[in-house]
């Protein structure tokens, strides 16, 4: 029989604690994982989630005390981004593998150490949480493009758009690295490639207004073009007023894979494929009802979350190297980080016509 995996939860904000409660329904159906401890720097906000979880859970105040008391193998790290290297460096250097969410650091020079570290010293011990792999819907969509059924793809373009803006005290990053990076890797994992050039237009219009989060931008555009007559759009925004809208389109030469569309409560993804004058597929992805409050995004992507965990749980157990690595975040920087030194603000273009 194989040996458990334990996992321990880093950060309990409101990723964190997605993942810890799926961590807690995953040990209760499988003999191979067991949740054994949440970290936090605030222990009440970990002592509540801990009673409300259930079960013998450790209960530790700093990444330190976790690795010292040897209370896992596996962690999943969702404290803020300016954490993630440190957080993640001292429990792998502890021998624990690690679920590391997104981004891994906060620029492209300390993502480039980072990688440069965990290749030398622990090549197979990070994965990094880009759920939108892990997704049904989009899955299926990544299979049809993949067996030729619109023909060779030449446009993608994804959307994000959140209805508000960042919570009050949220660090972020910026909004091209720390929301549209789901985006491109989406992007470039769909079409199997790279992009060789990148340009991003940007915008501070309306949500920014509303929080104490600081963010550079509101609302973006990155565009991307690859080799082949390939191209691909995103769009991220935090003004979608009027609910969360997500929806990926592939064109190809023979038709095209939509999925999604924007409604006020999503209770399915459908992915629709059209050929030249007819339809080719239709499916319909159920979504989760939780029943409790949780972030807008779980509503779309709470099976994908859950999936991923799953996988990451699944890789420690079997000892295998993870599908998504230090390297998949590092290509999907070098690309955000590009189309920002190509960027394109109000103010650069100008007053406009006179």
């Amino acid at each position: 029989m194989r040996d458990r995996v334990r996992l321990a939860v880093v950060g309990l904000g409101r990723i964190g604690a997605l993942h810890a409660l799926h961590a807690r329904e995953l040990a209760d159906e499988s003999d191979g994982i067991e949740l054994t401890a949440l970290v936090d720097a605030d222990l009440e906000r970990a002592r509540a989630l801990a009673r409300e979880l259930g079960g013998d859970l450790q209960v530790f105040g700093t990444i330190e005390e976790l690795a010292d008391a040897r209370a896992s193998s596996a962690a999943v790290i969702a404290t803020p981004t300016d954490r993630h290297r440190a957080h993640a460096e001292t429990l792998i250097s502890a021998g624990l593998r690690v679920l590391l969410e997104k981004p891994m650091t906060e620029s492209l020079a300390e993502d480039r150490e980072f990688v440069a570290w965990l290749d030398e010293r622990a090549p197979h011990a990070l994965m990094l949480a880009f759920q939108r792999r892990f997704d049904p819907a989009l899955h299926h969509a990544k299979q049809l493009l993949d067996e030729g059924a619109i023909g060779r793809p030449f446009k993608l373009v994804s959307i994000l758009e959140d209805s508000r803006p960042l919570p009050d005290g949220y660090i972020s990053s910026g909004l091209l690295y720390d929301m549209s990076v789901h985006n491109v890797d989406e992007t470039l994992w769909m079409l199997g490639r790279s992009a060789g050039t990148a340009l991003a237009v940007t915008n501070r219009l309306y949500s920014h207004r509303l929080t104490t989060a600081q963010e550079d931008f509101d609302d973006g555009l990155l565009y991307l073009w690859f080799d082949e007559e390939l191209a691909a759009q995103i769009q991220v925004s935090r003004n979608h007023v009027a609910g969360y809208r997500v929806e990926t389109w592939v064109f190809g030469e023979k038709g095209h894979v939509h999925v999604g569309r924007f409604e006020q409560n999503p209770a399915e993804v459908v992915v629709e494929a059209y050929g030249a004058g007819k339809p080719i597929e239709r499916r319909v992805f159920p979504q989760r009802k939780y029943g409790r409050s949780l972030p807008e995004f779980v509503g779309r992507f709470g099976n994908a979350y859950r999936a991923e965990l799953l996988e990451f749980a699944d890789r420690c157990r079997d000892g295998e190297p993870f599908p998504v690595d230090q390297h998949d975040g590092l290509r999907a920087l070098e690309v955000i980080d590009a189309a920002v030194r190509h960027g394109i603000t109000r103010e650069q273009v100008g007053a406009g016509p006179s």
